[in-house]
């Protein structure tokens, strides 16, 4: 009889630690999820998958730590900790360090608090990891509607101006984004019939963007001058 009540506690034990466990998991899936969906819909590298299995990668990691140590009997916290610098190597990774400027920080510093919320959730943190997501959702879009709005976000944008002579051409810019405290960046110069046609990049804010073109609209060196593309830093 004493043998049967210690199994059946045994068989209770190991299913409650087994359903907490599986309610850990996919609480960080679903929360991953929601910010990656958030990463999808405003097209960036990181999306759906990535954030929905790094989540769910910290949060297994976090719960194997502490099974593992109580299995064994070793350090609950040396599996947990390994996570901060695996996702550090991901999140440079996904930093793209060109002349034109220096992209995808938002993205890195996005992957790094979703492993922290992923680690929340596999230590059974729900209330902070569930808070932890809802304050990055608020911040992603109305940070960003806030700098777009007061055009506070540098973005790197390609112009291209059309002009009778190249040395007029490449003065003439650099003179106008000197005024502006600016400089070109990746300068390109290919030749047209009766005239030269120079690519070059700016990093600016959305305003100082379009004082710059409007001077080099304004200026007799070129015949035209536009913006091809632009980009933002994440």
């Amino acid at each position: 009889m004493i043998v049967s009540v210690h199994d059946t506690l045994a068989h209770l034990a190991s299913a409650e630690v087994l359903s907490s466990t599986l309610v850990r998991l996919i609480l960080a899936a679903l929360l991953g999820g929601v910010i990656g969906l958030e990463r999808e819909l405003s097209h960036k590298p990181a999306g759906l998958r990535t954030n929905m299995f790094i989540c769910f990668g910290a949060a297994m990691f976090t719960v194997l730590s502490v099974q593992l140590a109580g299995a064994f009997v070793g350090d609950h916290t040396r599996i947990a900790a390994q996570i901060i610098p695996g996702i550090g190597f991901l999140g440079a990774g996904s930093i793209l360090h060109s002349r034109g400027g220096v992209q995808g920080l938002t993205t890195a510093a996005t992957l790094f608090v979703v492993a922290a919320i992923g680690m929340a959730a596999g230590g059974g943190f729900y209330l902070e990891a569930i808070f932890a997501t809802i304050l990055i959702l608020i911040a992603l879009n109305l940070l960003g509607w806030f700098e777009a709005r007061f055009s506070l976000k540098p973005q790197v944008m390609r112009y291209e101006a059309l002009g009778v002579k190249a040395e007029d051409s490449i003065g003439e810019i650099n003179r106008i984004l000197d005024e502006e405290h600016h400089i070109t960046e990746s300068v390109q110069i290919s030749v047209l019939d009766g005239g030269y046609r120079v690519y070059f990049t700016v990093d600016a804010t959305r305003a100082e963007h379009e004082a710059v073109l409007q001077k080099l609209r304004e200026s007799a060196v070129f015949k035209r001058v536009a913006i091809l593309r632009e980009r933002t830093g994440e």
